[in-house]
């Protein structure tokens, strides 16, 4: 994955626009590519047909997803949504906007939550409760997993590595990243990668939600 490993950044800040412009800046290839996109006010980025879906984070600005037949649906910071498939779909912007795209094949397994054309936040799939951590996988197939969590304050993740990378999106509250021996505090809208089998944990400093893609692909 083209992207900075052990220390916290942000998508948005790293990824500014430039006037008048798009950009496109892929970070992991495979089946399940990512790409960041940054977009100048007054934009667009024309529509065009997948044969598979694809999913949005939007991280700083806003953005309209448009269609055929008066589709439209407007996302705004810390909104996602998964767009249709073998359907024309354009993206604009009025005020710009920097997002993560994420591909969605048809193979791949999605939770039955998430409804392609519908915007949602991250955060608001999986809820709090007391003492407990609840997690929900998005969408997963063999070579990918997404997934988001809920942290009650004083709870977490011990000690551990992934068999792959992991880009780790921070979407409420405050917690404290651990790796490779070294703590850093992280809070929403910021992010981290880990390497593969890179000794990690995570601790909610307060209540905390977290989204993280597991990418196993080399």
């Amino acid at each position: 994955m083209k992207e900075k490993v052990g220390e916290v950044f942000s998508i948005a800040r790293d990824n500014p626009a430039i006037s008048g412009c798009t950009i496109s800046k892929a970070v992991h290839g495979g089946a399940n590519d990512i790409i960041y996109f940054s977009l100048a006010r007054n934009t667009d980025i024309s529509a065009e047909i997948y044969p598979y879906h694809k999913l949005l984070i939007l991280a700083e600005g806003g953005i309209e997803v448009y269609g055929s037949d008066g589709f439209s649906r407007p996302l705004h910071t810390g909104d996602s949504m998964v767009i249709l498939r073998d359907t024309p779909m354009g993206i604009r912007t009025a005020e710009g906007a920097v997002y993560t795209e994420i591909s969605i094949r048809r193979s791949d397994i999605m939770n039955e939550a998430i409804k392609a054309g519908e915007v949602f936040r991250l955060a608001e799939l999986v809820p709090y409760q007391d003492g407990k951590i609840v997690n929900m996988d998005v969408v997963h197939n063999d070579q990918m997993k997404f997934v988001v969590m809920a942290f009650d304050e004083g709870t977490g993740l011990s000690e551990h590595a992934a068999p792959g990378e992991v880009l780790f999106f921070a979407l409420d509250g405050e917690g404290v990243i651990g790796y490779e021996g070294k703590d850093h505090p992280i809070k929403a809208g910021e992010n981290f990668h880990f390497a593969k089998a890179g000794i990690h944990s995570v601790q909610a400093v307060k209540r905390f939600k977290m989204a993280l893609l597991l990418t196993l692909e080399s």
